[in-house]
């Protein structure tokens, strides 16, 4: 079944090739006044709830920290292999899966990477940047409630991601892999800490960036497509997300 999928998503692929001038680069809004409509509600979400969770966040004991975001970070992991897999990046499917494997034994379920000391370097990999490198546009950018900025690929991407991430399989499809099974609360919760994890890392940079924009919708939107493409290119050398929006 799990092969299947990964197969549906390369014959997704190929109609894609077809249909999507290679290389085409997202430029035109959606609907721009819905986006950023929706882009305000995120605005006061974070604000009310995000904010305020991840700078308690920070203020836990560093090894809990440093744990939890090692932990979700082996999670995702799972999410690179087959993509990688799909981009034909034997190198990076080995990176992933030996530090997948490493972390979980010898790191105690992720909580620990002694894999980065071992030499493996994994990248983050979704459906929406190996659509990417097959040549297929993103299309028009437009901003969901509380998931934030994207485009028509990378919101396909979002989807068929879950149909092909082991960890979404076990959880959200509620099938057994390996012996190992689990609920939806199990895969929320996961990427609810990371979105946590991801907005701790990135206070005080959000502040700059709301401090010293004109149009901040226009930045956040410029960070996000800038970031997708560098992604796409590998050519971010720290593998974080928005290159932890230092730039």
């Amino acid at each position: 079944m799990f092969l299947k999928r990964i197969t549906v998503i390369i014959c997704l692929i190929t109609a894609g090739l077809v249909l999507t001038p290679k290389h085409a680069i997202a430029t035109s809004e959606c609907f721009e006044g819905v986006s950023r409509s929706v882009f305000k509600f995120n605005l006061a979400f974070d604000d009310l709830i995000l904010e305020p969770i991840a700078k308690g966040y920070n203020k836990l004991p560093k090894p809990i920290k440093n744990g939890t975001s090692n932990f979700t970070s082996n999670i995702a992991t799972l999410l690179s292999i087959p993509n990688s897999l799909l981009q034909g990046n034997l190198k990076q499917v080995g990176h992933s899966t030996g530090s997948f494997f490493v972390n979980s034994t010898l790191g105690i379920l992720g909580f620990l990477n002694p894999a980065e000391k071992m030499g493996f370097k994994p990248h983050k990999e979704d459906v929406g940047q190996t659509l990417g490198t097959y040549g297929i546009g993103s299309g028009c950018y437009f901003v969901l409630p509380v998931l934030g900025p994207t485009t028509v690929r990378d919101s396909f991407g979002l989807i068929a991601d879950t149909f092909i991430d082991p960890f979404a399989h076990v959880t959200i499809r509620e099938k057994e892999l390996l012996s190992i099974s689990g609920n939806d609360l199990d895969y929320y919760s996961v990427k609810g800490v990371t979105a946590v994890d991801f907005r701790s890392d990135n206070i005080v940079n959000f502040d700059s960036i709301e401090k010293n924009s004109i149009d901040l919708y226009s930045s956040y939107k410029s960070i996000y497509l800038q970031d997708r493409v560098n992604k796409i290119e590998n050519s971010i050398v720290e593998d974080d997300d928005w290159g932890n929006l230092d730039n």
